[in-house]
């Protein structure tokens, strides 16, 4: 018998990070919420929990985004509910993924370590040509 490229987990973590989104991007534009998307749902192997990771389009403002979405976690939870083929619904548990904070600090970071590009091309013309 061929094994199964997905768990159920993961189908049910995919199903729950599309709702989700939704959700959220209604709380945010009904609730005047500092803008925040839902970025990825990862289930525990029981599925009593989920924890979401959002993501702020300024980081100084998802603390206050966070504490929104926790306030708003029985609204999610019921409209999944309804929404969703599930004997039950998990917990919800929100986290901050600042993985695109530190993706953009090491690019920034690379950027002021990189010699200009005029530097490099002007240090390539001096060089002599060998025929």
């Amino acid at each position: 018998m061929p094994s199964r490229d997905f768990k159920r987990t993961d189908r049910v973590g995919a199903e729950l990070r599309r709702e989700l989104g939704l959700l959220v991007h209604a709380a945010v534009r009904d609730h005047a919420l500092p803008s925040v998307s839902v970025s990825d749902v990862e289930i525990t192997r029981d599925m009593d929990w989920a924890t979401v990771w959002i993501t702020a389009l300024q980081a100084e403002q998802a603390p206050e985004a966070l504490k929104a979405l926790k306030e708003l976690t029985g609204e999610f939870r019921r409209a999944l509910a309804r929404g969703m083929r599930l004997r039950r619904v998990p917990e919800l548990r929100f986290k901050y993924d600042d993985s695109v904070d530190k993706g953009e600090r090491i690019e920034t970071l690379l950027r002021q370590d990189a010699p200009p590009a005029a530097a490099v091309d002007a240090t390539e013309q001096d060089e002599p040509v060998d025929d």
